[in-house]
């Protein structure tokens, strides 16, 4: 049994082909918004309503089997990582969004100067600026300092991704385990 389906069930879900086809578009394409999320959706199961891929996201969500990112004067981005403790960097210029884990690991990893009475179980942080390709393509503009515009990105690569070998999100996910791995002797 696939662990889609699995994961629908478990969570007490009907497995309909509308939420499989749902999650499968959210894990195929981190942080998409429910637009692209519907254009997925329908290219690969045909006729589908936009109401019903915006039901299933609701509901998904609601479970806990997708997480919902509202970044400031932006639309809401969905993504199937749920449930550890990370945060979300995007750039202004282009509007890609990455993960980033925690510099800290555990949850929340801000304190806040005055918690008013409130038991904080967690911290959503959004990083905003530039990635490096954006970077880039400033300095490789006629050196004037003023920012270009956007830059088209390839799928899955970036300086950030964890995926990619050498990246600093790859070094970092070492680092990070390898000082997880210290604190346990």
């Amino acid at each position: 049994m696939p662990l889609t389906t699995m994961l629908l069930r478990q969570h007490g879900l009907a497995v309909t082909a509308q939420r499989l086809a749902v999650l499968r578009a959210v894990s195929d394409r981190a942080h998409s918004t429910a637009d692209d999320i519907d254009r997925a959706v329908r290219a690969e199961i045909g006729a589908i309503s936009r109401q019903a891929v915006y039901d299933a996201l609701s509901v998904l969500t609601d479970k806990g089997l997708l997480r919902r990112i509202q970044p400031a004067r932006s639309p809401a981005r969905y993504e199937n990582r749920v449930g550890d403790n990370h945060h979300h960097l995007i750039c202004r210029t282009c509007g890609r969004m990455v993960d980033v884990d925690c510099a800290i690991g555990i949850t929340p990893c801000l304190t806040a100067a005055d918690d008013a009475g409130y038991e904080i179980d967690e911290a959503e942080v959004i990083y905003w600026g530039r990635c490096p390709e954006c970077v880039a393509a400033t300095s490789a503009s006629s050196g004037n300092g003023k920012r270009t515009g956007s830059v088209r990105h390839e799928p899955g690569h970036t300086a950030l991704n964890p995926e990619q070998p050498g990246s600093r999100a790859n070094r970092h996910q070492k680092e990070t385990a390898r000082q997880k791995g210290d604190r346990r002797v």
